[in-house]
């Protein structure tokens, strides 16, 4: 199934003890490239959750956002630095005694010095950590839901393009031998006028040679019959199985090449605004292609 680099999944779960809330959004890119939001109390996850995200996506930029909001302090691995608070307040204690003044702390003013609060270090507790990568999961599946979904708009959109090129092809296949005829025939005429003008016997194995030269720099046949197995290919991709983006977008390099030579062949007006029209609808579908995964 071709999914769209870019898209956006949800999850939010209320478990015992603490509610979870996972955010997934993405944009297209060349690689694989996540960026994690995630609690602190929860860091030593976020390598096994990378593992997880990669089961589920192979190309893109993506953001993963983690928000928990516990009812039961245990689970959040916050630790107070009371050696550093002791010593603080025994140093202002000793301060107030020497100059005979009264010392009451204000215990709540602690809570506003971040420093004095860490990260406990310690594991997670082992059901958070389970019920926060299955909320992961959901999140994941709901992100691929949306991808799953752009990516089959991107493919109908591509569908028609792939269409479109089909039929100038062809049409470039039908007229590549009648440019090659009259080019013939305007040279034959040449050359018929110039022998003419000086009253000169035609000699009939140059003038063959001439037009066979000529020919062979018109002949686009090598180029139209790879283009339509390009273009087979195309329709191939588009509706197999699995990741296709990278092969697409290949494919459709190999498809600029055949047309760029037949344009630089051709030689002829109708030809070369079907080669204008043919890649002016190859970068579009180059635009497309490079959302798909």
């Amino acid at each position: 199934m071709l999914r769209s680099m870019t898209g956006f999944g949800r999850f939010i779960g209320q478990e015992e003890g603490f509610t979870q809330s996972w955010e997934v959004k993405s944009v297209n890119s060349r690689h694989l490239d996540a960026k994690w939001r995630l609690p602190s109390f929860v860091r030593s996850l976020e390598a096994g959750w990378e593992k997880v995200l990669r089961e589920y996506a192979s190309r893109g930029r993506v953001e993963l956002s983690l928000n928990v909001q516990a009812s039961r302090s245990e689970l959040l691995g916050l630790a107070f630095n009371e050696p550093l608070a002791t010593a603080m307040l025994d140093r202002l204690d000793a301060f107030a005694a020497a100059r005979g003044l009264d010392f009451a702390p204000d215990l709540t003013r602690l809570m506003g010095y971040s420093f004095l609060w860490e990260d406990g270090g310690a594991e997670p507790d082992p059901s958070l950590a389970e019920a926060l990568g299955q909320g992961l999961r959901a999140a994941l599946e709901d992100w691929n839901e949306s991808r799953a979904t752009e990516g089959k708009a991107l493919a109908r959109d591509l569908a028609k393009r792939f269409i479109r090129l089909e039929e100038w092809q062809g049409l470039l296949k039908e007229r590549a031998p009648q440019v090659k005829a009259e080019k013939a025939e305007a040279l034959r005429g040449r050359i018929q006028q110039v022998l003419d003008t000086y009253a000169l016997e035609p000699d009939e194995s140059r003038l063959i040679q001439e037009i066979a030269v000529l020919s062979d720099r018109l002949d686009v046949t090598e180029e139209l019959t790879r283009l339509a197995a390009h273009l087979e290919q195309l329709s191939g991709l588009l509706a197999g199985e699995g990741d296709a983006g990278k092969r697409l977008d290949f494919v459709l390099q190999e498809c600029f090449r055949e047309i760029n030579t037949c344009g630089n062949k051709g030689q002829d007006p109708q030809v070369s605004r079907i080669v204008v029209d043919f890649k002016a609808e190859l970068e579009k579908c180059r635009e497309q292609v490079q959302n798909l995964e």
